[in-house]
């Protein structure tokens, strides 16, 4: 099985990252058959910390997609927020998994409330909003923030365990019966907070492999239009 992970961010070395550390995780997730083929953003921010970042990336999003979908069997965008989560489904015709969409279908399955932790202030109420999209109710899922952005944590995730163990805390004595440490900075991590807490902790990144790996369906192709100013793969697949 061939899964584009795709990153929507611009920072390559977090692509690289990602790939190395999800080819780790495959053989443990059982999907050792499937072969990770990456791609990153072309243009927008070097990571996503803001609503505008976000709308840009769903754009660099679509254009990938629109590149690579004839060439895998699904698509991964390895982006917590998921832009452009269901244009990418209408527009693939190709299953597609959203790295904050299948931590939270994988830890609903585990408990009634749960908690998404991640870097960055600014996206809790993004993320709260995006919870809410995907018809969870706004009690099932506790948002939760660390100041430092997923891009600085991972610089010097040592600096930020402490942080994240602290928020963590605070979200299990709420309720939270799994904690997700959510977002591409933040990969890799899930296995040394976990011995802190009383709790699962997953790891995003290997959520969205195991989501990316399932059976899924796919929506009905864009509508015909013509365009400008649009790359060739994805004006093409908006052509009359």
């Amino acid at each position: 099985m061939r899964i584009l992970l795709l990153n929507g961010n611009t920072d390559t070395s977090m692509t690289e990252r990602m790939l190395h550390l999800a080819q780790e995780a495959l053989p443990r997730l059982g999907l050792a058959h499937v072969a990770l083929h990456p791609a990153t953003a072309r243009f927008g921010a070097r990571y996503i910390a803001s609503r505008t970042a976000a709308a840009i990336a769903g754009h660099a999003v679509l254009e990938q997609v629109a590149e690579h979908a004839g060439a895998v069997d699904a698509i991964a965008i390895a982006c917590f927020g998921d832009p452009a989560l269901d244009a990418a489904r209408e527009l693939a015709g190709i299953p597609v998994a959203g790295m904050a969409d299948a931590s939270l279908r994988l830890a609903l399955g585990m408990a009634p409330r749960v908690a998404l932790l991640t870097g960055g202030a600014a996206w809790v109420p993004m993320l709260e909003e995006f919870i809410l999209s995907r018809g969870h109710a706004a009690g099932q899922v506790l948002v939760r923030a660390v100041t430092p952005t997923g891009d600085m944590i991972a610089r010097e995730p040592e600096r930020a365990l402490a942080l994240l163990a602290e928020a963590a805390q605070a979200a299990v004595a709420e309720g939270a019966g799994v904690v997700v440490l959510g977002g591409a900075g933040l990969a890799g991590l899930a296995p040394r907070l976990a011995p802190r807490l009383p709790v699962p902790v997953p790891d995003s990144l290997e959520c969205l492999l195991r989501g990316a790996a399932e059976p899924s369906p796919v929506l009905p192709g864009p509508g015909r239009t013509p365009s400008i100013g649009l790359a060739p793969a994805l004006a093409a697949r908006l052509a009359p």
